[in-house]
């Protein structure tokens, strides 16, 4: 009796094959798209409905049981109000990252082990690799699109339980097999944007949630007052776009003050406030196995933000309950508070934690 397996499809062509390839292999597959989020903002449609009629084509080019999981609710309190609270206290979140932790791998990973299902299945780049019964994730062969740094804070139970198959292809692989098995997606584009409102930008989203912010001042590494902004909460460290402040070489926000309501920037780019190699941690979560220390000779790579150049580790140790201090080999730009450093031994993951 094959394996049921139930594949997370989200309209779009990696899901989509993900789906094709497991049955071809055999198990006996079941899509099931997940309503996560519905709601329509100023100028932009949501595109779930699109996305929703998408997945059911090619579950039924697929003869595949197709199911609908109305997470709408629990995606709300998890992954949308976690985005405004961080956002409102100063920080730079990551939705994807707990979208994975807490809707996918855990919310849809429990909903079909309810229903009968062996394994769950997603669209992801990234690779689960079983050497006897250990589980470890792995990035995926296509390094342009590899997704394992959002996936850092999957349960071990998840990693068991969840297959990864595109995590073995290169993206223009991936658009050829979906294309010769005339999958209706094939040739549709990537979503962009944030990952549950497709073409919005996280300004307009905010916005549109939270409502105009208060104006407040911009202040140099001088001191000196140049400028105004359109709401703190909308910048983050290193950011040199969208500050309107003309002329000459670009200003880089290098902090900002939430209960003065001032972004602070400078134009020099060597500016210390821009760059550090010691970097202050809390939730940890540990893949496999719980690390407690980590030394120049582990050869632990980390990464501090996604598509962040990788950058060996010095030292990590815990200096309290829920809180570590992590020393680079070099100075990196624009730590983010509330962004994720994800650390990498030989492309496994290992785990990682979230900046404070």
């Amino acid at each position: 009796m094959s394996l049921k397996i139930y594949v997370g499809m989200s309209g779009g062509v990696d899901s989509s094959l993900t789906a094709a390839l497991l049955k071809e292999s055999g198990y006996d597959v079941v899509g099931v798209y997940m309503k996560n989020w519905t709601k329509d903002l100023p100028g932009f449609n949501c595109p779930w409905q699109e996305d929703f009629n998408d997945a059911k084509r090619v579950a039924v080019q697929l003869d595949i049981p197709f199911k609908v999981y109305d997470l709408e609710k629990d995606y709300r309190q998890k992954v949308v109000d976690y985005l405004l609270e961080g956002y409102k206290s100063g920080l730079t979140p990551n939705p994807d990252i707990m979208c994975n932790q807490e809707i996918k791998f855990k919310l849809f990973l429990d909903l079909a082990m309810a229903e009968g299902a062996d394994k769950i299945a997603t669209g992801h780049y990234a690779r689960i690799i079983n050497k006897t019964n250990n589980y470890r994730l792995k990035t995926g062969i296509d390094l342009n699109k590899d997704q394992s740094y959002f996936l850092y804070r999957m349960s071990n139970v998840a990693l068991e339980k969840s297959l990864m198959p595109i995590g073995e292809y290169l993206k223009p692989n991936v658009r050829k097999l979906a294309t010769e098995r005339k999958l209706f997606t094939a040739n549709k584009k990537d979503s962009q944007g944030i990952c549950f409102v497709g073409k919005v930008g996280i300004k307009d989203f905010l916005t549109a949630e939270l409502g105009v912010q208060p104006i407040g001042q911009i202040i140099d590494d001088k001191n000196q007052v140049i400028g105004e902004h359109d709401g703190a909460l909308y910048y983050t460290i290193g950011q040199r776009h969208g500050l309107n402040i003309g002329g000459g070489l670009p200003y880089y926000v290098t902090g900002k003050d939430m209960i003065k309501n001032v972004v602070y920037v400078t134009r020099n780019i060597q500016d210390p406030m821009l760059w550090s190699k010691n970097i202050n941690l809390t939730n940890m979560h540990w893949l496999n196995k719980s690390i407690k220390t980590l030394s120049s000779k582990d050869r632990v790579m980390a990464r501090v933000r996604y598509r962040a150049p990788f950058v060996s580790v010095e030292s990590l140790k815990q200096i309290s309950d829920d809180k570590w201090q992590l020393e680079l080999s070099e100075e990196v730009k624009a730590i983010a508070v509330g962004q994720s450093v994800v650390f990498y031994q030989d492309d496994y993951v290992l785990g990682g934690g979230i900046i404070i």
